[in-house]
């Protein structure tokens, strides 16, 4: 799947480009799947876990919120445990959300490349996106924040969507623009501060008419 064209490559030639999309929270709505994850893991641990809580601050690396619950010495062996639960756990009850498909498509169909840049453990980004039948050129695990500019500078992306303010930083520190959903932790108006200069205030169903618009306008560029 990934690597592979996609779409009618429509303008191709006037508009060649990459943009990169977030995964949790953008595209996906992994609270469902991560909130079970973290129920297992406090089960088979024995350590009390506010799950709830958990699934309202997603974006950075799993160990982050693992610190809140576990001593430094034991993140590393719990982080791989939940890491081996999350296939079983987590894909199934995860779902797009609204205007995710539509969303990559509309940059395929542009004649452009869409690709993921997720802090997320790679194999298990996939799986997600398999899953939701979501197909970008390329998936790119690992990266948060603005280690996240390594894979977008790598790929030529100049546009990045991402629901949180280390996605920004992110964007900000490869050069990109800076586009915004208010669908994960950060509002709105959190996002403006961090620096993005576009939030879409109605999530992805509103990117594929703001993209032609972009695509339109002089200062796009290729």
């Amino acid at each position: 799947m990934y690597g592979v064209p996609h779409g009618t490559m429509v303008g191709m030639a006037a508009h060649a480009m990459t943009v990169g999309f977030d995964l949790d929270m953008t595209l996906i709505d992994s609270r469902p799947g991560i909130r079970a994850t973290y129920e297992a893991l406090s089960a088979e641990t024995g350590v009390p876990i506010d799950a709830d809580l958990a699934v309202t601050r997603l974006g950075p690396p799993l160990e982050v919120e693992l610190a809140h619950w576990f001593p430094p010495e034991r993140i590393e062996v719990v982080g791989e445990r939940y890491r081996e639960l999350y296939p079983s756990i987590a894909i199934a009850p995860s779902p797009a959300l609204p205007g995710a498909r539509e969303a990559i498509r509309a940059v395929q169909e542009a004649g452009g490349r869409a690709v993921v840049v997720t802090a997320k453990h790679e194999p298990n980004a996939k799986l997600h996106l398999d899953h939701l039948g979501i197909e970008p050129d390329a998936v790119i695990g690992w990266l948060w924040a603005e280690a996240k500019a390594e894979a977008l500078r790598e790929h030529r992306a100049t546009v990045y969507v991402g629901d949180h303010t280390g996605d920004v930083r992110g964007a900000r520190a490869a050069g990109a623009l800076s586009v915004a959903v208010p669908t994960g932790p950060c509002p709105a108006a959190e996002l403006r501060a961090a620096g993005a200069e576009v939030v879409l205030e109605a999530g992805l169903p509103a990117f594929p008419g703001w993209l032609s618009r972009h695509l339109a306008s002089p200062a796009a560029g290729g």
